[in-house]
């Protein structure tokens, strides 16, 4: 069978898993396929590709409001982005982040959980996409349902587990997919994964980078925790440190067919048709964000006209909640720039080599591993560059020296680190960033003109489908939680 019609026939058997009434209990209808009759080789390429849709979704424009990378097109909409600027949380305050991450992480519990035997790389696949994107829940709501959930009909109101716990039992569960990748017993794995394409030394790379995350999460927290830092010096003393160094991509087969973009790109880009969504006509560039690109402070960055379509030869961004009547707004905006948009089928972006340099640049700045900080950090920032296919090297000697952006310019390293994962992750994985800034406070992003809240929340609230139908174990919250409350690694509540 060609490849086409294998993954077409692999993500119609996870439509057919996927039909839930609750995103953590996946039905058992008669003539609907189930994960004990369904093989992991079935699963698996759906289940990476719809749950990286709410990754470049939901998740990427959260993060991309909340850190000042996009504004409103004020000239042609009212009150966009308004409960973001705001601050408004609520039970409904991007739902579908949780939804979506749950709904899609149970078909990779299926798959850890088959029956059928001799799938063990395709199980090691699975137990990293979940850690993956189940540090993201923890990130952005804390405690959450991790040992009781993705149980279907045997626990439909399954118990929250601690926020740390479930961080160390991830710890674990890649570590045995690491043992399962090393062992090298069971089938292989081929286009099915539509992320490495059975690469399987590809996963172990990856995998050693998620726990990297996970541990450089608890790093500010460590500083001022003893037992976390004891814990942080064990685990390092044991993570290889062979990491990732390109971008970690999904493609499934994007193609300029309906139902089969891009997301992203078919979300804040084109429809099929080549006519522009409403998203690519609402999104603008922030004026703060194009005036730190245009060069205020520091030099012009040559990302700039990647991440943001130049005007004139300069990016022109809007303030963040400006009055829709104000002088101060410009005729022209530049909207999403060609770096991020570039056809229907370019690939996804789980994450990006540049992320994985700059968490190996602040481990080696703390002390955790070995290796230059500073090559590691400019390592980080080429990287970036080299998603856009443009050189590093006039940026990293003319920025060397200044605030901020530069390593030797800079006092506060931790702070030219998050600035430039600030400037990498710029549209293609933004929630990453607001994720850093909560932990570290950097880099120092302006509120909204229109904010109704002297800073920023430290989380999400519980969502409103969780409110309903998980009642008996929902930690209770109001409108004050999301701004009283920490995640268990924000250093600020000690």
């Amino acid at each position: 069978m060609k490849k086409i019609n294998k993954l077409f026939t692999l993500l119609i058997a996870l439509t057919l898993l996927n039909s839930c009434s609750n995103y953590l209990d996946i039905n058992d209808p008669v003539n609907d396929p189930t994960a004990d009759i369904v093989s992991p080789d079935l699963i698996l390429a759906g289940a990476q590709t719809r749950i990286y849709a709410t990754q470049a979704g939901s998740m990427n424009r959260l993060g991309n409001v909340f850190m000042n990378n996009w504004s409103a097109n004020v000239n042609a909409f009212t009150g966009g982005f308004n409960e973001e600027y705001q601050m408004i949380m609520t039970s409904t305050f991007y739902s579908s982040i949780w939804d979506g991450l749950y709904l899609q992480l149970a078909n990779f519990q299926s798959m850890i959980d088959s029956p059928f035997e001799g799938y063990n790389q395709h199980v090691a696949i699975a137990k990293i996409m979940k850690s993956f994107y189940m540090q993201y829940i923890v990130d952005l709501y804390g405690d959450c349902p991790y040992s009781a959930a993705f149980q279907g009909n045997n626990d439909l109101t399954p118990a929250y587990d601690d926020e740390m716990a479930i961080y160390r039992a991830l710890i674990v569960e890649l570590d045995e997919a690491i043992a399962l990748i090393q062992d090298g017993s069971g089938f292989e794995v081929g286009s099915e994964d539509v992320v490495y394409g059975g690469n399987m030394a590809s996963w172990e790379q990856f995998a050693n980078t998620v726990k990297l995350k996970i541990l450089m999460r608890e790093a500010t927290k460590a500083e001022t925790d003893g037992e976390t830092a004891s814990y942080l010096n064990e685990q390092f003393a044991t993570l290889s440190q062979n990491f990732v160094t390109s971008n970690v991509t999904i493609n499934p087969g994007y193609a300029q067919d309906a139902g089969r973009q891009n997301p992203f790109y078919g979300t804040y880009g084109y429809n099929v048709d080549d006519s522009e969504t409403t998203s690519h006509r609402f999104v603008r560039a922030s004026k703060y964000a194009a005036d730190f690109v245009n060069g205020t402070p520091g030099i012009p960055d040559p990302r700039g006209p990647q991440i943001y379509e130049a005007i004139g030869g300069v990016i022109i961004g809007v303030e963040q909640g400006i009055d829709s009547n104000s002088d101060d707004i410009p005729e022209d905006i530049s909207p999403i720039g060609p770096g991020l948009l570039k056809d229907h089928d370019q690939d996804g972006v789980i994450m990006l080599g540049a992320e994985s340099f700059f968490l190996q640049a602040e481990a080696a700045y703390r002390g955790y591993i070995a290796g230059d900080a500073k090559s590691l950090f400019q390592a980080g920032i080429s990287a970036s560059f080299g998603y856009y296919e443009i050189s590093a090297t006039s940026y990293l000697a003319n920025s060397d020296a200044l605030d901020e952006i530069g390593w030797d310019g800079s006092a506060n390293k931790i702070e030219a680190i998050m600035t430039q994962k600030w400037l990498a992750t710029n549209g293609i994985n933004a929630i990453e960033s607001w994720i850093e800034y909560t932990r570290t406070g950097y880099p120092e992003i302006p509120l909204a003109l229109s904010a109704q809240r002297p800073n920023k929340p430290n989380r999400l609230l519980y969502p409103a489908s969780e409110l309903i139908a998980n009642a008996a174990n929902v930690p209770s919250q109001n409108a004050e939680t999301a701004f009283s409350t920490y995640i268990f690694w924000d250093a600020t509540q000690n």
